[in-house]
This record gives structure tokens, C-alpha cells and sequence, in this order.
């Protein structure tokens, strides 16, 4: 059989990935790019304003989990690469695999239509209008910006951590009385970053839920070589191994000064940061649990204390969006999305999502792991199974990997790349083959 003629939207890390796989099989395809360059979230100073990189952003995961499978990270490169060495990376990833030439940049999606008899109309901004056999959407998951919301009205000047570049911009940030609300990663390194006594600022960290902070290093290493769950093994049994071990190795986050976690080690995402810990102990930040309300100027926190604050930074997260889709055919409210092994929605066979995780410890790989599903099933070596078979997947993938974790917008994706990995090479690939046969 002849692949079906394939759209790609985004040309970030998921676009660029499926379309250099689907390429390697012989797949005809073209990708979508509203920006002028590839990279999206690591492109900094995206003119699509889609990339959240900041100025002084490192990669959080080492370069050895987040390598591409046939294209490692280059010798030279530090553990835990800057942001421009992460763009080089995937510049360098295009051109090695002659993928450019198949992307059309500054073409954004306009909509994308599904076709009676099935296939896709693609209208792109400038009014044209192209059909495809199938599509795959990769638009990414950290470019609509969530924020948090209270009672009453703040008077000074709020802005989510999306649009933050460094100290002086976009505003000058020396000598203010700055709230940063959330305890993901970017607000562990806004905060820092911050807190610095150069700048004569007052930090504070806001916090709903808690935090476990792990360390980039262990005993000399970068601490995620040691990461890696076993399919052989039950996994809360590998999550209470975990929770027993995580207090040994890098302390229990009230003893520095953050509110004590509302969840076990493991059932939220943790937050990998060297240096929150010592801004903390070192009296640079102030740590605070739930905001209650905002009344002028002042914020009230739900121990009874409160603060005047000049700024309020909310790095609480992102929104999954499909501009390009009628809502009503799909959605994701509250970032709540079913998709078969997090790729395929139930009854719409041609159409795939790729990159729409959270996954732990690597997402490049994670990646490529979806491309390859995907590629198999355009060429005619995967078939899914019924609509029925899928529901109930996604239902038990559901409970597998979020069950245990903290409910909210943030953990609805989350997932674990070994897990995830091993069960689509041993099990879903092999199962699909079958159903072709």
C-alpha cells in the first residue's frame, strides 16, 4: 500500500521528530510552521511567541536521557545543556536528516477540516486551503499560558512566568517586592534568579500543594542516570522504594522552609532544582503556602499572614489548545484529553497527536517512540483495534500511570517513558501486527 500524503502541524520538538520518522519511512508528508525557524518551545524569542524559554534556561533533564535514540548529544556538550545549545541540537537534528525542506515556515494552521468521506482540509493564514490523507497534530502543550486565579483584585502588575526573559526584562524587576506563584521548575529558577541580593529584591514563593525537590546531581553524576522504573516490577512497589529512599537524598522540603508536601514522593511531579533549597536556607526567599485573596496591593495567605507585593509572577502551567479545531469536535477542557497510548482519538483514524505528555524522565525519546507507532500504522504494518478496545486502554493507561497523583490540570498527561516505551515496543506494536495479519 502506498502511505497516505500526511500533515504535520508544529515544527518544535514532537513536529520536527514525527516528521523525520515518518520521512524514514517513506511516508509523503508536509509540516506546518507558523514561526520562521524550527524548535518551538526551544527556539527563545519564538516570533510565534510560543517558546517560554528564558534568558538563563537549562534543559532539566541530562543530556543523556533526553538524547534522540540515532542522534546522541554531542560529547562536548555539559550535562545539563543551555537553551541554545539545545536549539543548535534540533537545528543540527533537521539539517543531519534533510527534514527542512519539508516544513513550510511562516504557515501557520488557520483550521484544519475534517472531510466527509474522510482526509483533511488544511487552511492555512493566508487563506489557502490543501487536502491531506491524514493528519498529525504536534502544536505543543507550553505555549498557553494558565493562570491562577483568587479572590478580590491585585493593583500591581501580574504576568505569567511565559513572558519572562530575565531581571530586566520584560520589565525591570531591581528592587521590587516580587510573588511568584507555583513550585514547577520554571518557578524554582524564576525564583532564584530573582532572589539574587545584587538585585535588592524581596522574593516570595507561593505554594498550593507542596513540593519534592530533587537534586541535578548524585554522588557526582547527573541524578536521572540512576532514574529508570522496570516494566518486571509492580510500580507502586518501585514508587515505595522511591518515597523510602527521597528524604535520604536530598531532605524533606519543610526543613528548608517550604510548606510540607500534601502528597507522597511520586505522586506529583517533582521539582528539580540545586539551588532553591540553599535561597531558601539562606533566608533569599520567603516560602508561602496558598494565596486566600488579593485586596490592592496586599496578598493574604492562608495561614493568616500577609504581604504588599509590587509584581506577581504566576508560573502555574499551560493549557492544552487546538486553535485550528472546532471545539466541538475536539478539545481538551481542563487539559483532559482521551487518546489511545496518548496518540489516536477513538473513531477518527486518521488523525494523530503527538508530544501531548508529561513524561518522565525524558521527552525526546518519548517522542520518538509516538512517531514510530505512528509511522507503522501509515504504512500498513499497525492497525488499532476497535473503538471499544481503545476506551478501555486508555481507561487502564489512565489508571496506571495519573491514578496516584495529585488531581490537577498538570498531572492529566503525566506518564512514565520506560513504562511507556516498553509497552508499545513488546506489547501495542506487536498487537497491532497481529490485527494486520
Amino acid at each position: 500500500m502506498s502511505a497516505p500524503r500526511t500533515a504535520v502541524i508544529g515544527a518544535g520538538i514532537s513536529g520536527l521528530t514525527t516528521s523525520k520518522m515518518l520521512l524514514d519511512y517513506g511516508v509523503p508528508i508536509t509540516c506546518f510552521e507558523s514561526s520562521d525557524r524550527v524548535g518551538g518551545n526551544w527556539a527563545f524569542g519564538n516570533p510565534n511567541g510560543h517558546s517560554s524559554a528564558y534568558r538563563s534556561l537549562h534543559i532539566d533533564t541530562s543530556k543523556h536521557q533526553l538524547s534522540f535514540k540515532d542522534f546522541p548529544m554531542p560529547e562536548h556538550y555539559p550535562d545539563f545543556p543551555h537553551h541554545t545549545l539545545v536549539k543548535q541540537y534540533l537545528d543540527d537534528y533537521a539539517d543531519a536528516f534533510d527534514v527542512r525542506r519539508h516544513i513550510r515556515f511562516e504557515t501557520g494552521v488557520e483550521q484544519a477540516r475534517p472531510k466527509a468521506g474522510g482526509g483533511w482540509e488544511i487552511e492555512t493564514f493566508d487563506g489557502a486551503v490543501e487536502e491531506f490523507e491524514f493528519l498529525v497534530v504536534a502544536n505543543g502543550h507550553h505555549w498557553d499560558p494558565r493562570m491562577a486565579s483568587f479572590p478580590g483584585e491585585f493593583t500591581g502588575i501580574q504576568m505569567h512566568s511565559h513572558d519572562y526573559i530575565d531581571p530586566r526584562t520584560p520589565m525591570d524587576f531591581h528592587g521590587l517586592r516580587i510573588l511568584v506563584i507555583g513550585i514547577g521548575n520554571s518557578a524554582a529558577d524564576i525564583t532564584v534568579e530573582l532572589s539574587s541580593r545584587a538585585l535588592e529584591t524581596e522574593v516570595t514563593l507561593s505554594t498550593r500543594s507542596g513540593a519534592w525537590v530533587v537534586p541535578k546531581y548524585l554522588a557526582g553524576v547527573p541524578a536521572d542516570k540512576y532514574y529508570k522504573t522496570s516494566p518486571h516490577i509492580p510500580l507502586s512497589w518501585q514508587r515505595w522504594m522511591s518515597q523510602v529512599g527521597q528524604p535520604f537524598i536530598s531532605g524533606r522540603p519543610e526543613n528548608y522552609g517550604l510548606p510540607k508536601p500534601n502528597h507522597k514522593f511520586g505522586e506529583a511531579h517533582p521539582t528539580q532544582s540545586v539551588e532553591l533549597p540553599l535561597r531558601l536556607g539562606s533566608g533569599d526567599v520567603t516560602a508561602k503556602g496558598n494565596i486566600s485573596r488579593f485586596e490592592g496591593e496586599t496578598v493574604h495567605f492562608e495561614d493568616g499572614s500577609c504581604a504588599d507585593f509590587d509584581v506577581i509572577i504566576h508560573a502555574t502551567g499551560y493549557n492544552i489548545t487546538f486553535p485550528f479545531f472546532d471545539p466541538e469536535f475536539i478539545s481538551a477542557p481542563d487539559n483532559q484529553i482521551r487518546l489511545f497510548k496518548r496518540i489516536f482519538k477513538p473513531g477518527v483514524d486518521d488523525l494523530a497527536f503527538v508530544g501531548f505528555a508529561q513524561a518522565t524522565p525524558t521527552l525526546f525519546p518519548f517522542v520518538e517512540a509516538q512517531a514510530r507507532l505512528v509511522a507503522a500504522h501509515l504504512t500498513g504494518n499497525y492497525e488499532l483495534p476497535g473503538v471499544d478496545e481503545m476506551e478501555r486502554v486508555i481507561t487502564a493507561d489512565q489508571e496506571k500511570y495519573t491514578a496516584h497523583m495529585v488531581p490537577s490540570a498538570r498531572h492529566t498527561q503525566q506518564l512514565d517513558y520506560f513504562i511507556y516505551e516498553h509497552d508499545l515496543r513488546t506489547k501495542e506494536l506487536p498487537q497491532g501486527r497481529a490485527r494486520v495479519r
